[in-house]
């Protein structure tokens, strides 16, 4: 992701009060898969809201999710529904509200998260989205309807370009070291 970018897909939608067991049951948490890789985690991607949410990610290319109230909230403040949404491709979660942990490990592991209200509204799963990060456009290209956010920070940008706060600080220690 570039500050100039569009980032452009297909979004999946869902209601409020989706918490992390629902992302990712917390079964795939622990043992053998709960180590942190992304494709094995992502096979499990929102499991419990939708069984079938993986393979259809998987054969629609979503990179948008619109949330309603209250997403990530609830549940464990852990990183492991967060590589499962990064792992089957979502770059951008729209929500009414996020839980503040939630947002904060979403920000960390490299996905935007943008909050705005009556999102669930803007559109239905499989409308093709496209986002300008720079001038704080979303565009709905199936229904030909657009609103205005908040663009993102420059700093959050370089965050998210990095793929995450971790790689950021990585790269801002080695510059300090030159």
């Amino acid at each position: 992701m570039t500050a100039n970018e569009f980032i452009k897909g297909v979004v999946w939608t869902c209601g409020d009060q989706v918490d992390t067991y629902k992302i990712l049951p917390k079964e795939y948490w622990m043992g053998d898969i709960g180590s942190l890789d992304e494709e094995k985690l992502a096979d499990h991607v929102m499991e419990g809201y939708d069984s079938n949410f993986a393979e259809e990610a998987r054969e629609k290319n979503y990179k948008f999710i619109i949330a309603g109230k209250n997403f990530g909230g609830g549940g464990k403040s852990i990183e492991h529904p967060i590589y499962a949404l990064k792992g089957i491709g979502i770059e951008v979660i729209l929500a009414e509200s996020v839980s503040r942990y939630f947002y904060r490990n979403l920000i960390n592991n490299g996905i935007l998260v943008i909050i705005q209200e009556g999102i669930q509204v803007f559109a239905d799963t499989e409308d093709e989205l496209s986002i300008n990060l720079n001038t704080g456009i979303l565009l709905n290209e199936t229904k030909n309807k657009e609103i205005n956010f908040t663009a993102p920070p420059e700093f959050l940008l370089k965050i998210l370009n990095k793929g995450g706060y971790k790689n950021y600080i990585k790269d801002q220690l080695k510059a300090s070291d030159n």
